[in-house]
């Protein structure tokens, strides 16, 4: 058995530090780089995507909404046209580092509140979608586990890959619980670690109020912003590699 392990990273801004990517890197085989529109700057982006290559982790464009003082986790409604814009342009922006560290982006996940509102607003969705064809359609889409955004993805011929969260409690629909509500970001390594085990061996989850939630996918994503990350990354590749699991790039799979 196989899985991702992924996460968001260089998300720091100028002399605002966020998270640890050089620890990160050395444990995850993903990595989402922020493009700039929610975190980042040109300089850690480029430092970022030569450490990863140096490690052999794949790398992703972490798109998200025009919303650096929110943090890309603030509900917009951009038009069609602006936010195909807005996803082109990111994309191109991370495709244009990458080719000056030698090296290259192979999906796309998006970021925070556009993460959460594609998976189940069809305009929206299809705004991104569109976007990423028009960039480049080999790129993989990762997407909330269970969301109808994945099918909608593959009826327009992209490659789609599930993802879980490690650091996330779900609810008994196999949805994340708010971020607003108590309990709704995990922060235990070895609760983190069980949890995902199972996961990844029975396909459920425990859901926040006990019962049993179903989730199928094939990428774990531990945001990087988590003061717990490296914490709870380590741990958790621990836990999975010691069960049999082997770690490696969902991109290696996904084609095909």
């Amino acid at each position: 058995m196989t899985i991702d392990l992924n996460s968001d990273l260089s998300e720091s801004f100028g002399a605002w530090k966020m998270g640890d990517d050089a620890a990160m890197l050395d444990v995850v085989s993903s990595a989402n780089i922020a493009c700039g529109f929610h975190a980042g700057d040109p300089a850690g982006i480029l430092r970022t995507l030569r450490a990863a290559d140096e490690r052999g982790v794949a790398i992703g464009a972490h798109v998200g909404y025009r919303d650096l003082a929110g943090f890309g986790r603030r509900n917009m409604d951009p038009s069609s046209e602006e936010l195909i814009g807005d996803v082109i342009y990111q994309i191109g922006a991370l495709k244009g580092l990458a080719t000056a560290a030698r090296t290259r982006i192979t999906y796309v996940k998006p970021h925070g509140a556009l993460y959460n509102t594609i998976s189940f607003d069809k305009r929206q969705a299809g705004d991104v979608i569109a976007a990423i064809l028009a960039v480049d359609p080999s790129l993989v889409l990762v997407a909330l586990a269970g969301s109808p955004l994945i099918e909608q993805a593959r009826a327009s011929g992209l490659s789609v890959v599930a993802e879980a969260f490690a650091d996330r409690a779900y609810t008994a629909e196999g949805k994340l619980v708010s971020r607003r509500e108590a309990g709704a970001v995990l922060h235990d390594p070895d609760l983190v670690a069980q949890r995902m085990l199972r996961l990844v061996k029975e396909g459920v989850v425990e859901a926040i109020d006990g019962k049993t939630a179903k989730v199928d996918a094939q990428t774990i994503c531990v945001h990087g912003d988590n003061p717990d990350a490296v914490a709870i990354a380590v741990r958790l590749r621990a836990l999975l590699e010691a069960s049999g699991l082997v770690i490696r790039p969902f991109t290696d799979l996904a084609k095909g």
